[in-house]
């Protein structure tokens, strides 16, 4: 009976451990600001795969390619009229990168578009986003050079202006220097490219990317929002920096007077999960105790987290104030998302869920996802269930 009791106690506190082993797994993060979790929709992920049945005439070629034959990957979401609208990044076997559209009624299941709704072009911005030296490499038909030479419109985040305009930064790339931009639509399928943020003289050569523009929930729209008198916009991805704007197209750089030096707001942390670099998420949303912005994080090779392999990119979250949106309040010890599934793991770049578009659905919140570079994976956080 002393035995009998004895490995009865022992397994139930095995059970447990490994309840609360669980337990602490999915909540990671409990400070009251932050996300708690968001769990992976295992019986359909990934939800988007790249396709070679989709062609487009290329504008500057003149050549139908098909235009995402290779990967599908980082994507921003909308939510109108009672649909999800997810913009993708999407290579064709070149590596260019257009940005597709898919949408859906249920946030899951998408439907996408046949032909890209941007992509580079015979304007302005081509000088940013087409790769002269492509044509010369594919001529050397060598396989380094075809797939070095990439270039394109890459990862888009979209917030809506209080007027219910549209407004995606996107990274331009020309093969040698990524640099931030931003474009603007009444529609979501016609845009107008505004060129750089950093469009000055001093900052246009700078290697920039990833903004998150500063916006609140209104209506389960995700709406753009004056910190006194100005927008804000969280970006870079090493270390973190900040720019304002009066009007969502012109912005200005914050930095040191003295220096002349962009000011680091968030940086990558020895030891941690984010010892690598940093790099926003989606939009920063501003929540009663201050602004919360999801983060993209990649681990170091060394004075790193020894929990995941070197390079790993895995996603935090930190808290800034919403008066001051510079001064950082809080950040997560870990992170709430990493790879563990054999499509986060294995891909275009190995060991990646990167994160980049977020809504709020059907009261359900749904966080859409890059794997591996290489697919597109969503995660949902239902705060029902912790009520």
């Amino acid at each position: 009976m002393k035995l009998f009791t004895l490995l009865f106690s022992i397994l139930f506190l095995l059970g447990c451990q490994e309840k609360e082993s669980v337990k602490n797994v999915k909540l990671q993060n409990t400070s009251d600001w932050a996300f708690p979790y968001f769990e992976k929709v295992d019986s359909i992920n990934p939800i988007m795969s790249p396709s070679a049945e989709l062609e487009f005439k290329d504008p500057i070629t003149g050549a139908v390619i098909k235009w995402e034959e290779r990967n599908v990957l980082n994507p921003t979401a909308v939510v109108k009229d009672g649909k999800v609208y997810l913009f993708y990044r999407a290579q064709d076997l070149a590596g260019t990168s257009r940005i597709g559209m898919a949408i859906s009624s249920d946030g899951l299941h998408f439907e996408k578009m046949p032909a890209p709704v941007f992509y580079p072009d015979s304007d302005s911005m081509k000088i940013y986003e087409w790769n002269y030296k492509k044509s010369e490499a594919e001529q050397e038909n060598s396989e380094d050079c075809y797939f070095c030479y990439f270039d394109g419109v890459e990862d888009p985040r979209i917030v809506e202006s209080e007027t219910g305009e549209y407004f995606m930064t996107y990274t331009s790339y020309d093969g040698k220097t990524a640099r931030l931009s931003i474009a603007s639509s009444k529609d979501l399928k016609t845009w107008v490219k505004h060129g750089l943020v950093m469009k000055d003289e001093k900052h246009k050569d700078t290697w920039s990317k990833a903004g998150a523009i500063v916006s609140e929930l209104i209506d389960n729209k995700i709406v753009a929002k004056k910190i006194d008198g100005k927008y804000w916009m969280y970006f870079g991805d090493t270390n973190l920096f900040m720019a304002s704007s009066g009007d969502l197209i012109n912005w200005k750089v914050a930095e040191n007077e003295e220096s002349g030096k962009r000011i680091s707001v968030l940086h990558p942390r020895m030891g941690y999960f984010d010892s690598r670099l940093v790099e926003p998420g989606p939009y920063a949303l501003i929540r009663d105790e201050g602004i919360l912005l999801i983060y993209n994080a990649s681990n170091a090779a060394n004075f790193s987290d020894p929990a995941l392999p070197k390079f790993t990119y895995a996603a935090g979250q930190a808290l800034f104030d919403k008066e001051s949106p510079y001064k950082l309040i809080d950040r997560t010890e870990s992170y709430f998302i990493h790879p563990d599934k054999d499509y986060e793991k294995v891909g275009e770049v190995n060991e990646v869920c990167f994160v980049e578009g977020l809504v709020y659905f059907q009261k359900k919140w749904f966080l859409y996802y890059g794997t591996a570079d290489s697919k597109i994976a969503v995660a949902i956080y239902d705060p029902l269930k912790d009520r």
